[in-house]
């Protein structure tokens, strides 16, 4: 999944996704760590899950199969539009606002993009306007394979964790994992970020490139930065800690996992490793914080009658 193939798609599908989770932002109860704010997975593409104004209970879907954008209500047959080459953002834009204000719901959102270098208003954005479907399916079905291993990943921990989820200001596939001690206090971070980070975390995920990484890639960082992170070791061999944002940053670019002899078995050392790394350098109390449940570590566990 070169990112020089299908970057200008990337973009286009990025951009359509802030304006949806815009609107999630706008109609959700704001969560500790902004747990309203992400977009999930489903088996067909990218939901909001269940949202309400008023009277009314919707989501909305990218379809990423037929390659559909859907406004599913309690009121009726679902309404959209088809995903193609030369649909611009403002085109999106549009269209989506007018399906929600047939169906009574006005959201009340900030129409710009949020994090990324593009600042065009959504409603002015005809520039942006790729879409490739193969290229489509192709992130598609990574981001499905992603998402399953992360969730086992996940089952290995007993402490504060948020789901796996897709943060829309950076288009990325993230799970994090909370130490259950208050992170030290940063002024000079502003409001979002001291939100997210008021706590010790470590977080895991995927992104699809960008232009400082150009690579798809899995990741993790622990933030606070704990001293002597970027000593420890990461496994497979591929995996490496790389400078950024004044920290570190664990790589391991998607290629290495994809010609693996065992992705899975790849992609788990990688997040299992910089896990330890965070956990140790930053003496979290791991073997309380380790799930007393689910098959640990190399470990496969058949449960007879389950």
């Amino acid at each position: 999944m070169p990112l020089d193939e299908w970057e200008p798609t990337k973009v286009t599908l990025h951009l359509w996704a802030q304006i949806i989770g815009k609107v999630k932002l706008a109609l959700t109860p704001l969560k500790n760590q902004w747990w309203n704010v992400p977009l999930y997975l489903d088996g067909r593409g990218i939901t909001t899950r269940i949202l309400r104004q008023g009277e009314r209970s919707f989501r909305i879907d990218l379809d990423l199969v037929e390659h559909r954008l859907l406004v599913v209500t309690d009121g009726g047959e679902p309404a959209g539009f088809e995903l193609v080459d030369g649909l611009s953002v403002a085109d999106f834009y549009e269209r989506l606002m007018g399906l929600l204000g047939q169906a009574g719901i006005e959201p009340a959102i900030r129409p710009y993009p949020f994090g990324v270098p593009m600042t065009t208003p959504f409603a002015d954005d005809h520039e942006n306007a790729s879409y490739d479907r193969g290229a489509v399916e192709r992130y598609r079905d990574v981001l499905g394979w992603s998402h399953w291993v992360l969730e086992g990943f996940a089952s290995w921990f007993d402490g504060k964790a948020s789901p796996v989820q897709i943060y829309w200001h950076s288009l990325d596939l993230a799970y994090t994992r909370f130490s259950g001690r208050d992170a030290p206090p940063n002024p000079d971070a502003d409001s979002v970020t001291r939100e997210a980070y008021d706590q010790e975390v470590i977080s895991f995920g995927f992104w699809a490139g960008d232009p400082v990484n150009r690579f798809p890639a899995f990741y993790s960082y622990a933030a606070p930065e704990p001293d002597g992170l970027a000593a420890a070791a990461l496994e497979p061999d591929a995996a490496a800690w790389q400078e950024a944002n004044g920290g570190h940053l664990a790589v391991l670019p998607y290629d290495e996992v994809r010609s693996s002899d065992d992705p899975q078995r790849a992609l788990l050392s990688f997040l299992e490793s910089a896990y330890v790394a965070g956990a140790t350098a930053a003496e979290w109390p791991v073997e309380r914080l380790r799930s007393n449940w689910a098959p640990p570590p190399g470990e496969l566990i058949v449960l007879s009658g389950h």
